[in-house]
């Protein structure tokens, strides 16, 4: 088969590519340049996106004996990523710029442009696990490393695309990865995983975004709208943030106030306490499924978070929306977020979560 195998220049995705070479694939490695200068995103060897991600990657390829390329993907990760992220804070969301990168670009311009090019499919080095069935049909699962699955940012595939993908890693731990890689004399054995935004480069979300949205200050409110300090721009602060407030009115409890809501027309920024973040019910829009919809109602479990703790609720599709009741209270979920639904271990489906109470 031949594999075009995404080259982030970490660990995870040296040791998938060598994987597949060590099967006998016919493997070809490309990594993703996604920025004109990449000094702009971040610098490092962090694993993902900078300069000597890029080097890391070509060495691994190198030593595999298999072709590298770089495909320039600036132009479209600028607008798919870095532009949706600055539009959803600006509408008072708090989006995931790492899954969106996966659903635009990863596995869906490279993807295009490899089968493009006559290649059968594209494998990275995400710990999922791909299940093919009998009827030629495709599920998305957990991997077997539970404290490194990464099903969640890949619950927007589709199954047309999650037929063409290769998840090499499916059943292998993170530390054996690394055994794997030392094996091998991979220089990125030991390379730190990435867990900042990579086009952030110092890791200031606020200043990141002080730069294309306007600091106009605004009320700080509780929830019956009593005035209790200023922010300088509503796009600083997310569903959940307690630190950072700097309010001017103490609570009369003498507990701290959480970030309840964000009302971006009127500028305003809603807290309360701890409590009051509790929520039930999630509304999520633009529905994905990795099979066929399930309409519902039906009992599984939903995520909410990347590292989040899947939890019981009851799911059901209705004029396009996707509706979670969840059997216990969440706290912090935010609009702009992403849900994805699961059956048992199985991926079911995804939404972006456009309501929260």
């Amino acid at each position: 088969m031949r594999v075009l195998v995404a080259m982030s220049g970490g660990v995870d995705s040296a040791v998938a590519a060598a994987r597949l070479v060590a099967d006998g694939h016919d493997v070809t490695g490309v990594h993703l340049a996604l920025s004109k200068n990449p000094a702009s995103y971040r610098s490092g060897a962090r694993g993902c996106c900078s300069l000597e991600d890029s080097h890391d990657a070509r060495r691994v390829a190198d030593k595999l004996d298999i072709p590298f390329y770089v495909w320039d993907f600036a132009e479209e990760f600028h607008e798919a990523v870095v532009e949706d992220f600055i539009a959803e804070y600006r509408a008072g969301r708090t989006p995931n710029p790492c899954l969106r990168c996966n659903e635009k670009i990863k596995f869906a311009a490279v993807l295009d442009r490899g089968v493009a090019l006559g290649f059968d499919a594209v494998a990275t080095g995400h710990y999922a696990d791909l299940r093919r069935h009998d009827d030629g049909s495709v599920s998305l699962h957990r991997a077997a490393d539970a404290a490194k699955d990464q099903s969640y940012v890949l619950g927007m595939l589709d199954q047309g695309q999650l037929s063409r993908c290769l998840f090499p890693l499916h059943d292998v731990e993170k530390p054996v990865v690394r055994q794997e890689a030392a094996a091998l004399g991979f220089g990125v054995a030991k390379k730190p995983d990435s867990h900042d935004i990579c086009f952030i480069a110092d890791g200031d979300t606020q200043g990141f975004l002080s730069r294309y949205l306007d600091d106009r200050p605004g009320p700080i409110v509780d929830s019956d709208g009593q005035v209790l300090g200023e922010h300088r721009g509503h796009h600083r602060y997310t569903v959940g943030q307690r630190k950072g407030l700097d309010l001017r009115v103490p609570p009369p409890t003498g507990e701290p106030r959480y970030v309840l809501s964000i009302e971006p027309v009127s500028n305003t920024v809603v807290v309360g306490a701890r409590g009051d973040l509790a929520v039930r019910t999630l509304r999520g829009i633009r529905p994905t499924w990795t099979g066929s919809p399930v309409e519902g109602p039906w009992r599984g479990q939903a995520q909410y978070r990347a590292h989040g703790v899947p939890q019981d609720a009851t799911i059901a599709l209705a004029d396009g929306e996707l509706s979670v009741v969840l059997d216990d209270p969440a706290s912090g979920v935010a609009p702009g977020q992403t849900v994805v639904v699961y059956d048992a271990d199985r991926v079911v489906g995804s939404a972006v979560i456009a309501e929260a109470r």
